[in-house]
């Protein structure tokens, strides 16, 4: 794996927005290549990290143009996305399920709760709080840690691919 792991400093929300579109346009990139493919992402840092809102411009730079919501209480929350094929007016339909486990008491709740589908079908899962699954999630492709910074918007990101699929959509980062 060539580049598997880079840091960005956000200085505020709208450069969390950039990345979360760079990164959609990476993942959009894999799939026009691997139509049938399953990525795992996690989504991890402290409450209040932002991840809700990295994963809100995530799923709408992907072209979802409804209101994201965070799945606190439902865990997930399923978003269908069409990317474009480069054949003309034709598209790939995927879906994001977004995943958040900070309720679970159990960490084989998602399973018990008919989630385990998800992790195989055509898109790809982002997990906020993997930790409380306790190691019963597949494999994470692509890591993505937030951390708060100094000022109130400021927030420090860390993605760290942890196959070859998420060293590929890494890879097709467009980072400064």
């Amino acid at each position: 794996m060539a580049q598997n792991s880079f840091t960005q400093h956000c200085r505020q929300e709208a450069d969390t927005a950039v990345l979360a579109q760079k990164l959609a346009l990476s993942i959009q990139q894999f799939f026009q290549v691997n139509q049938s493919a399953h990525l795992n992402i996690s989504l991890e840092g402290d409450l209040g990290a932002g991840k809700t809102t990295f994963a809100r411009h995530l799923i709408q730079s992907l072209g979802y143009d409804g209101r994201v919501k965070s799945p606190t209480y439902t865990l997930c929350e399923p978003y269908p996305i069409q990317i474009k094929t480069d054949i003309p007016n034709t598209f790939t339909p995927i879906t994001v399920h977004h995943f958040d486990l900070y309720r679970m008491r159990d960490p084989l709740e998602w399973q018990e709760a008919g989630f385990v589908e998800h992790f195989d079908e055509p898109g790809f899962c982002l997990v906020e709080w993997p930790e409380k699954a306790e190691g019963t999630l597949p494999t994470l492709d692509i890591e993505i840690h937030l951390a708060a910074g100094e000022a109130e918007c400021e927030r420090i990101l860390t993605l760290k691919a942890n196959s070859d699929p998420g060293a590929i959509v890494l890879e097709k980062l467009q980072l400064p």
